[in-house]
């Protein structure tokens, strides 16, 4: 028998060709699988990896591509988070976060207005007041770009942030501060004169639901004779929580429904046990997702009374995937109704009482500045509960 003899230049050649097999392979399985798109984005990043002649931050360019596709879907609800951001929105949702302990809103582009300072934490200590403007964070200006304060401002516990602050009566002054753990409580409640259980929820992340429904559980052994539910200024959370909710506080039935893609449903039930009282519900244009559901439910289920201004409207549901990276890919992966079918998406919830807030009203209630007896939302509900 004859054995041909290789050369090391033969098995060279060989493995050469087999390798370029291979990635002819790979190549032909992305065109097929991911389409021509995705090929193209891959043999964008290898060329400029390999041609760009300048200085190249990889991190950077990773970002904004994963950004641009994100917004090119035109769905204001999705969005790609770099990992720091994706870190400390992770946080947020177990309802703890580290920072200097405020809340701010986002009307003026010259920088965060503060709206509201948590006691005893490293603002208030330092003197943070509401209505306070921070312009700058660590020397990075704010101005047309306030949207990337919080993630300037977060950071590793212990570590010091600098705060250019601009006071309402047009004072400058520089404030570090060192950031800390900073626990929420998604709930609070008391009950009112007349009997009515009063119950803000502030979001709908880690621990909302056993934190209702034991606020809830509390009222009616005191004796509470209605419920009045406040979400105002209240961004939504996870679906499990929401779900949670509604069953404790609702008869046996649907409460949710999810529609996917691939045209299948999802439908959250509630069980026979619930609570047999009136309820209001008080909401505003910054009532959003699960919050608004909250509300729609509340009303197409018990009938509840529900009072405020128009909500966002929303009704898609989002998932958030971790990338490679440490990003996270924040997409609308379904639409939800209330377990009736009724869709909330550009509507927001149907009001029973629509009451618009002047700015100076809405500013006060965000800092929880807001009496009692001043709420015009809260008041109103009142007495339509009165009349049941």
């Amino acid at each position: 028998m004859n054995h041909r003899r290789y050369t090391p230049a033969h098995l060279l050649l060989s493995a050469l060709a087999g390798a370029f097999a291979a990635l002819l392979a790979a190549a032909l399985a992305a065109w097929v699988i991911l389409g021509p798109q995705c090929l193209s984005l891959v043999t964008a990043w290898g060329l400029i990896r390999s041609r760009f002649v300048e200085e190249l931050d990889s991190n950077a360019l990773a970002d904004a591509a994963l950004s641009g596709m994100v917004s090119a879907l035109d769905d204001r609800w999705s969005h790609y988070y770099g990992a720091q951001r994706h870190t400390q929105l992770q946080q947020q949702r177990e309802n703890a976060y580290v920072g200097v302990g405020i809340t701010v809103d986002y009307s003026d582009d010259r920088g965060l207005t503060v709206l509201a300072v948590t006691p005893g934490g490293p603002a208030a200590q330092g003197g943070v007041v509401p209505g306070d403007l921070i312009t700058a964070v660590d020397g990075t200006s704010l101005r047309g770009n306030n949207t990337a304060g919080p993630s300037l401002i977060q950071g590793e516990p212990g570590t010091t942030v600098t705060l250019a602050l601009l006071s309402p009566d047009g004072g400058r002054r520089s404030l570090v501060l060192t950031r800390e753990t900073m626990a929420v409580e998604p709930v609070s409640w008391e009950l009112l004169e007349g009997g009515v259980g009063y119950v803000r929820l502030e979001n709908f992340y880690d621990h909302s639901a056993d934190k209702l429904n034991a606020a809830v559980d509390d009222l009616a052994a005191r004796g509470a004779t209605a419920l009045l539910f406040d979400v105002r200024n209240n961004g939504g959370g996870y679906v499990t929580e929401l779900t949670a909710m509604l069953d404790h506080l609702l008869p046996e039935g649907p409460v949710f429904r999810l529609e996917y893609k691939d045209g299948g449903e999802q439908v959250s039930q509630s069980d026979a046990a619930c609570v047999d009282l009136p309820m209001a519900v008080l909401v505003n244009r910054d009532t959003y997702s699960a919050a608004e559901l909250f509300a729609a439910q509340l009303k197409e289920t018990a009938g509840a009374v529900v009072v405020g201004e128009t909500t966002s409207g929303k009704g898609h549901s989002q998932q958030t995937f971790t990338l490679p990276n440490g990003g996270g890919l924040n997409i609308s992966t379904a639409r939800y109704t209330t377990g009736g079918g009724v869709s909330l998406i550009g509507t927001g919830v149907a009001l029973d009482a629509e009451i618009e807030m002047e700015e100076a009203q809405r500013t006060a209630l965000a800092a929880g500045d807001l009496s009692k007896e001043e709420d015009l939302h809260l008041q109103k509900a009142l007495a339509l509960l009165a009349e049941r």
